[in-house]
């Protein structure tokens, strides 16, 4: 969220914050499926998505098992197609040394609800016969209302998936209308409760806030009918504006106006406040969890750099050390690179000490478990502490950060959570 102003500090007594003994990086990888397919495609969306039919998803489905095989040989030191790539494109080729089981799959898009039952269970077959795959993995997927069905939710169950992440976004009609979506709050909350009654350890919701034309009144009405519903995580995301895409256009021609900073602000905390009240405590910027148990296995391998492998059109994977790569974005584009016997690679990355430093800061900032001082020093050899003294005693006596007397663990208060890009940013990472 950007600072705003004409909101002074306050400390918010009820606001927890994880210990580095609650949370620590797991550096076990984690496996990425995205599904490029939507029904429709919302006005707000900038991923990689489509419209498809059963032609093109079940040429999708092919494309698919031949990346999990392709990868699942390189990653058992049988394969070559890395080797072929580095030669093509004159790069330091993508290489996996991790040793460790997946412990977290995750299908996400697009709509990976909206793939057929016979679909999911060749991709998760794929996954099994290519991956070796921890016994106590997360396996999530992401699904809209309109998808939760009682044969789906047995099925998916079945399937090995353990946490449903439900795309409700508003239990408001006329946000859901702005937004593009297709179900009623009534579809979502039939959605909700028909999946809390089936036994995933977890069902998370996903919701928007600073929608145009929203009212503080009808965000914490969505918010009071999402906690009566009693999920294990609820995920709060600021409405953005992208380029390429309609409401992008809309604001353009003056047919969208979006909420100011300073409501976007007041939103934000009491977001934060009303969720703490009821029981779900932040440990992101935009999740909140009732229990520890609850969070997301998957994403905090994004926050904390460990690695994973992600397939399908415009994925992106990291090696956990320093390389990233990610594919070609366009469906056709990433399917025909496999049909040629090459992984689809876009493009790769080789991450330098100070753009992982600088990536560790921005990402730990967003989160209520902070910034570890000790484990940067010893993983990059970088004194952050001492480079940054009056700095933090600048942003202590700002109100936004606390820091232990050692210094040796910086973490933001709800107030620095507002403002997290800028609190990665006032901080030097080196000493030149």
């Amino acid at each position: 969220m950007s600072e705003a102003s004409g909101h002074p500090t306050k400390r918010l007594t009820n606001f927890p914050h994880t210990t580095s003994s609650t949370i620590l990086p797991s550096h076990t990888p984690g496996l990425y499926i995205h599904v490029p397919f939507c029904s429709r495609v919302c006005p707000y969306c900038d991923f990689a998505v489509q419209t498809g039919g059963p032609e093109k998803q079940f040429a999708y489905v092919d494309s698919l098992v031949q990346e999990i095989r392709s990868w699942g040989a390189e990653v058992r030191g049988q394969g070559s197609v890395l080797g072929v790539l580095a030669l093509e494109t004159d790069q330091s080729a993508p290489a996996w040394s991790c040793v460790e089981p997946f412990d977290s799959v995750y299908l996400g898009g697009g709509t990976p609800s909206s793939l057929t039952l016979d679909a999911l269970e060749t991709v998760f077959a794929e996954l099994s016969g290519a991956f070796q795959l921890a016994a106590d993995r997360t396996v999530t997927l992401e699904a809209n209302p309109e998808d939760v069905t009682k044969v789906n939710l047995a099925a998916w169950r079945d399937l090995g998936i353990n946490r449903l992440s439900l795309g409700v976004q508003s239990f408001d009609d006329d946000a859901l209308c702005l937004l593009g979506r297709k179900h009623t709050s009534r579809d979502a909350i039939s959605a909700v409760r028909a999946a809390l009654a089936v036994a995933f350890d977890v069902v998370s919701l996903d919701l928007i806030y600073s929608v145009p034309g929203q009212s503080a009144d009808s965000w914490l009405s969505t918010l009071e009918q999402a906690v009566g519903l009693e999920p294990h995580h609820i995920s709060c995301y600021e409405l953005t504006v992208h380029e390429a895409t309609p409401f992008f256009s809309a604001r353009k021609h003056g047919q969208l106006v979006e909420v100011d900073e300073d409501t976007k602000a007041d939103l934000f905390f009491a977001t934060h406040r009303f969720l703490a009240e009821a029981g779900y405590f932040a440990y992101e910027v935009s999740n909140f969890a009732r229990e520890p148990a609850n969070r997301s296995r998957h994403n905090q391998k994004y926050w904390d750099h460990s690695p994973y492998l992600g397939f399908g059109p415009s994925a992106h994977s990291f090696d956990g050390e320093r390389v990233r790569w990610w594919n070609k974005r366009r469906l056709d584009d990433w399917a025909d690179g496999l049909d040629e016997g090459l992984l689809p690679i876009a493009d790769t990355e080789l991450l330098t000490c100070e753009q992982l430093v600088l990536e560790e800061v921005a990402l730990k900032l967003r989160t209520t478990s902070g910034l570890d001082f000790e484990g940067i020093e010893r993983r990059f050899g970088v004194d952050l502490a001492s480079l940054n003294i009056e700095v933090i005693k600048d942003l202590r006596e700002s109100g936004l950060v606390e820091a232990d007397a050692a210094a040796k663990r910086l973490v933001p208060t709800l107030e620095g959570l507002a403002v997290a890009d800028t609190l990665a940013a006032s901080l030097e990472i080196t000493s030149g």
